[in-house]
């Protein structure tokens, strides 16, 4: 009854805030927008459309909810059957305040998850793009093409978390599911970005850590970083090229870059039944991974790539690879409707001489924005484990299907 009661909150919730406050202005500097204006926007440019004129308050929100159509297998026949039916709605709360002239501050709180079905704060920072609060004209000459931000939040390794879904905040993402090896994590962080003409280059640090506590044996930290170049050649060509890199130290217990989310993985009661599975996450106790993301926008056409390949730290060595490739063509007068497909797939070792598991999943969908902040999506899911499962309920599992998403963000 508590779910039910907090899912129907979650809808009233979602639906009120987007007739309320779809409309306001936002006020923010250096600020990706909300809904099919903040597509394709990674790294915010240093580049601001606002003048500071005292403290601004945005309120916004997230809001989605899924029709799954799924059926299951495996090779011992062990797997539920599952129904057509909507999965529990999600919702974030997002305020962001302009305290200062190039001072913002970011929090987002989960309404609902899958895995929480309570409210919880996932995370925040502070962005930093001039100091001039300090003394006007303080550093200007470095801080204009300087970007510093320090909190407990999402760390920018990769590109692959600019286009997944943040819990309900769906709306930049294609399809339904993130990838299967989900590179992202929230962490206490302090991280450098500079941008200039297209150059891209960021460095990171990170104490490793999903829940903080002062625990002696777990000290470990992070270094991480990006390196790339983004150039609109012309009106009708976008080129994007970034590799980034991720190192953890043998001081850690668990290295989260790979199971940080906490609010719970989209396809719902599949295999186990659990919160995250659909995913794969190596649980390397630290480890160093590189990510490779290639993007090309031609006119309508679209193409988001990923490369990338983790190491365990450990001397009992393991690694995996993971390949990703997306191809949309969004067309209408304002690029309202778009149709696509992903592959996605990973192999590897756990351990040296283990046994090599190979996941692969195949979306096919498309989606149409009927406003700037209302998204419907649909989907055909097709995920499987091929190798490597041996003797658990993974051995030969696979499951398919349709799915269809709503999602508002303002």
């Amino acid at each position: 009854m508590k779910t039910i009661t907090n899912s129907i909150l979650t809808t009233i919730f979602a639906l009120v805030l987007a007739t309320g406050l779809m409309a306001q202005s936002t006020g923010l500097q250096y600020n990706r927008p909300a809904g099919k204006m903040g597509l394709n926007v990674f790294e915010t440019p240093k580049t601001t459309d606002y003048t500071f004129d005292g403290t601004q308050i945005y309120v916004g929100g997230d809001f989605a909810i899924q029709f799954q159509g799924l059926s299951q297998t495996n090779s011992g026949d062990s797997l539920g059957e599952l129904s057509n039916n909507f999965n529990l709605p999600t919702a974030n709360l997002n305020i962001d305040v302009q305290l200062e002239d190039g001072l913002k501050l970011h929090i987002r709180t989960y309404m609902s998850s899958k895995n929480h079905v309570e409210a919880w704060v996932k995370g925040g920072h502070l962005q930093i793009d001039n100091l001039d609060f300090i003394d006007e004209g303080f550093m200007a000459d470095l801080m204009q093409n300087l970007r510093i931000k320090v909190g407990m939040d999402d760390i920018n390794y990769g590109d692959t978390h600019f286009r997944r879904s943040d819990n309900a905040r769906a709306i930049y993402n294609p399809f339904v599911g993130n990838y299967l090896m989900d590179s992202f994590t929230t962490e206490p962080f302090m991280e450098f970005t500079y941008l200039n003409e297209g150059i891209i280059g960021v460095f990171g640090v990170t104490n490793g850590r999903l829940n903080q506590k002062p625990t002696p044996g777990d000290d470990g930290f992070v270094v991480y970083g990006k390196a790339g170049y983004d150039t609109q050649v012309n009106e009708d060509l976008r080129v994007r090229l970034t590799g980034s890199f991720y190192n953890s130290n043998d001081k850690g217990t668990r290295d989260y870059l790979y199971g940080g989310d906490r609010a719970g993985s989209r396809y719902y009661s599949i295999l186990g039944g659990g919160n995250f599975d659909g995913r794969y996450n190596p649980r390397f106790a630290y480890q160093t991974a590189f990510q490779i993301n290639p993007f090309v926008k031609f006119q309508g056409l679209e193409f988001f790539g990923v490369i990338e390949s983790v190491s365990n730290g450990a001397d009992t060595g393991g690694g995996f690879s993971q390949i990703g490739g997306e191809l949309l063509y969004r067309f209408g007068e304002m690029e309202n409707f778009y149709v696509g497909g992903r592959y996605n797939s990973i192999s590897g070792e756990q351990a040296d001489g283990a046994a090599t598991r190979e996941i692969s999943r195949i979306n096919i969908g498309g989606g149409w924005f009927m406003t700037n902040n209302v998204l419907a999506k649909i989907e055909y899911v097709s995920q499987s484990y091929d190798s490597g499962f041996d003797g658990s309920t993974l051995q030969g599992a696979e499951f398919n299907g349709f799915m269809i998403e709503a999602v508002i963000g303002f």
